[in-house]
């Protein structure tokens, strides 16, 4: 009987597969003997690097193709919860390994177990392919993921802060993107120039993490190799998109076009961890306006600004969200309705806000108009007579009105994305030198993540990030309080979500202070050295489930100050004409 012949690259995918997994059941392996016969810390970093490097010649087959069974190798080193039932699992995996090999004191137990762990699971990983089917479009996609995920993860050492090797595991990443693509390249103009772009690329991917220049290797390297491999996959014929956010039309991630809005949700929804909030299904709102779109967005961009939504007829959205201040207030908490109090919380910019799967600084809204319906009834914020509220339609119909308007603002027009895609002014040395530590070294994108630098995680983009930071009430970093607020707790009473609160944006960061879900920090000085410093636990606070690293980073006042001179660059050029 004849065997079914496999699709064109699929069989060589799948033998690379087989002897990349091999070597890293190997070097899993020799991790764990490391850990068994207590060789030394030093000793047992390198075999971990090397485990790491391994993973990820086999991560893109792996994780696209066996997503379950990727789980137990590379997932963060905090409590993830699937919410509301809140079926939440242990941390496990090569980067809770590194997180107890850099602790002052290792858990030697904890680590024999994690090690051991994945070095027997590791062992089985052929064994994945029995009776595997996988077509063309389906591996060109997960090569299309995994371009997205050296730009936004792995250069940026989101998976090993610590041992920062994330520039090496970009390397390997890279070649091994090479060997699934290979067996597709012919003589065309195209895939010679597809080749070249892949072939500068690994070459480029080399040197210290601190020091790696990631604006050139993102503006010459990696951004044209998206945009020829989308090309390439178009001339072929072998497009497919299981994504939800990621628009593959656009030319690459940080083309304006690069990400969906997120619309209203179907079906049951489903949250996260102390990290992350989980997936859910949703339906896309691309927020281009047209002929069926183009009245409810016009009709929500005047409901926006309309005080007769208030109960007292004097406010309105914008006046907390002043399109003239990037859509915020520029105070540290706005005025209540009653012209007296404060609200409790901070208001954030609402550009971007389309790119969240929780709205709220502690998550508590699951969609856009969820989080208009709420402001509208709030009797400090808006408190709007249900009377008025018919009058001009209902609260299901100006919700959806306000939330189309609200997923137009994401302009992704500032300075650093003209430069990155070879338009508009040169940057300065000193604001790539900024960028390229916002990237690296102070490890900033690894909860800003690129093309938002939001919470948004890559490269699937399905999950909204929270973090405990630690945030202080005041910027007196000498004399250092905690903030009382119990953050996504008041949500989820569960311990890794008390004082956790939503990553937002960093882009129009220079115009819209201040910052935290308090306001406590008015200026981007103070906001960075307060990262600098190790966020809560580093200023000397008692933040046991703290997920920013408490670890000083060092950062020199230049270097700071270079971190700035970037974060300015990301303010865009926005049009709040009528």
């Amino acid at each position: 009987m004849l065997r079914p012949v496999r699709p064109k690259g699929v069989q060589a995918a799948m033998e690379y597969f087989t002897a990349q997994s091999f070597n890293f059941a190997r070097s899993c392996t020799a991790l764990k003997k490391a850990v068994e016969t207590h060789q030394s810390i030093d000793a047992i970093r390198l075999r971990l690097a090397q485990s790491r490097l391994d993973y990820k010649r086999i991560e893109s087959f792996l994780e696209y193709f066996f997503r379950s069974s990727s789980t137990i190798y590379n997932r963060p080193p905090k409590f993830e919860a699937d919410e509301p039932d809140m079926e939440y699992q242990s941390p496990v995996g090569m980067q809770v390994i590194e997180a107890i090999l850099y602790d002052k004191h290792p858990d030697y137990k904890a680590l024999l177990q994690q090690v051991q762990a994945v070095e027997s699971s590791a062992s089985d990983l052929p064994a994945l392919l029995y009776d595997f089917k996988g077509e063309d479009n389906q591996l060109l996609e997960s090569l299309r993921i995994e371009l997205v995920r050296i730009i936004a993860l792995d250069i940026t050492g989101y998976e090993a802060p610590l041992l920062k090797t994330g520039i090496a595991e970009s390397q390997a990443a890279l070649q091994s993107f090479a060997q699934q693509i290979s067996p597709y390249l012919d003589k065309s103009p195209l895939a010679d120039s597809l080749q070249t772009t892949l072939d500068k690329a690994i070459r480029l991917a080399a040197g210290p993490f601190d020091r790696f220049d990631r604006v050139a290797f993102l503006q010459t390297a990696m951004l044209p190799l998206q945009r020829q491999l989308g090309a390439f996959i178009r001339q072929h014929n072998l497009q497919l998109n299981t994504n939800k956010l990621l628009n593959y039309e656009a030319d690459n991630l940080f083309s304006p076009d690069a990400l969906r809005a997120i619309g209203p949700y179907t079906g049951i929804d489903a949250g996260s961890g102390a990290r992350t909030s989980s997936s859910t299904e949703a339906m896309l709102n691309t927020a281009i306006p047209t002929a069926s779109n183009t009245a409810l967005i016009a009709l929500g961009k005047q409901l926006f600004s309309d005080a007769s939504l208030s109960g007292n007829g004097a406010r309105s959205c914008a006046t907390c969200h002043d399109p003239g201040k990037m859509f915020n207030d520029q105070l540290s908490t706005s005025m209540a309705l009653d012209g007296h109090h404060h609200l409790d919380r901070n208001t954030p910019s609402l550009l971007y806000s389309a790119f969240q799967y929780r709205l709220f600084w502690d998550g508590h809204a699951n969609t856009l108009e969820q989080q208009i319906q709420t402001v509208l009834y709030d009797q400090q914020e808006m408190n709007a007579d249900s009377a008025a509220i018919a009058r001009k339609g209902g609260t299901d119909s100006i919700a959806r009105s306000i939330a189309a308007y609200l997923r137009t603002l994401h302009p992704m027009n500032s300075p650093f994305d003209h430069y990155l895609l070879g338009q508009g002014r040169p940057l300065t040395s000193r604001e790539i030198n900024g960028a390229n530590l916002f990237l690296g070294k102070a490890q900033c994108a690894t909860c800003h993540f690129a093309p938002l630098f939001n919470g948004l995680i890559p490269p699937d983009y399905a999950l909204t990030e929270f973090e405990v930071l630690g945030t202080t009430k005041t910027s007196d970093f000498r004399h250092p309080k905690l903030s009382p607020d119990s953050g996504r707790y008041k949500v989820y009473s569960h311990d890794f979500y008390l004082s956790a609160f939503k990553t937002p944006t960093v882009r129009n960061a220079a115009v819209t202070f201040p910052y935290m879900h308090n306001g406590s920090l008015q200026t981007l000085p103070q906001l960075i050295e307060f990262y600098n410093k190790g966020g809560g636990q580093g200023l000397g606070l008692n933040v046991p489930d703290q997920t920013l690293s408490p670890a000083a980073l060092h950062l020199s006042k230049h270097e700071e100050q270079d971190i700035i001179l970037f974060l300015n660059t990301l303010t865009d050029s926005l049009n709040v004409s009528p």
